[in-house]
């Protein structure tokens, strides 16, 4: 097979079980006018966020990693109406159009937007999770793929046993699997994934995928008890 074989099969499937609606369409839209990378995820992909946050029941969801909110909306779109989303977004250019975008679908009101580096957001919300636990039900690592597995100890403290952490990006087109790069986002990566492997309180598994977004994966863990 080939990516046109890909594309299409990834086309297919959208349109029959991920057809985009005006909110989503329009956030693609206004990222890709305000110059935002093409690294959101696919269609497909945004719906199996959805329904994997459903599954979970989850009325808290931290996302590390916003960009124009595109895979923001629909996870929110999963919770309950008291439910509540805190995204991370390192650039602020990006933050402001996932805003708009998230405003425009009708869920400013159950997301949270916070702007700066992501490990500085974590520790700030590690304090606010030790002076009020409310652990995340949740969570989707989405951002630079140098401090996964920072990102991975992280998600383990503000979580609670039977919590979801669904790591994007992980086979980065088979370099995964070459131990001697140099590459920092496969270390990271790779890093994330024996983290994954060998902590005794996650249980997890990795997925390759091909489509439009090429050859890639993820990574899901549960936290145990």
């Amino acid at each position: 097979m080939n990516q046109q074989q890909w594309n299409a099969v990834d086309d297919y499937f959208t349109d029959l079980l991920a057809p985009a609606d005006e909110a989503l369409t329009a956030a693609l839209r206004d990222s890709d006018t305000a110059g935002l990378p093409h690294i959101n995820v696919a269609p497909n992909q945004g719906k199996l966020l959805h329904l994997l946050a459903l599954t979970q029941g989850a009325r808290r969801i931290l996302e590390i990693g916003t960009l124009g909110g595109y895979s923001t909306i629909w996870l929110a779109r999963a919770l309950p109406a008291d439910g509540r989303l805190i995204t991370l977004e390192h650039n602020p250019a990006h933050a402001d159009v996932a805003r708009g975008n998230l405003a425009r679908a009708g869920l400013d009101k159950l997301v949270e937007v916070r702007v700066g580096p992501a490990l500085d957001s974590l520790t700030a919300l590690g304090a606010e999770h030790t002076a009020r636990p409310e652990p995340f039900d949740l969570v989707f690592i989405d951002a630079d793929k140098v401090n996964n597995a920072h990102y991975v100890e992280w998600s383990l403290k503000l979580t609670r046993p039977g919590s979801l952490i669904i790591l994007d990006n992980v086979v980065r087109g088979g370099a995964v699997t070459e131990a001697a790069s140099t590459d920092p986002s496969v270390l990271g990566t790779r890093a994330a994934l024996e983290l994954i492997a060998e902590h005794p309180k996650l249980s997890g598994t990795a997925v390759q995928t091909v489509g439009v977004k090429g050859y890639d994966g993820f990574a899901l863990a549960r936290v145990l008890a």
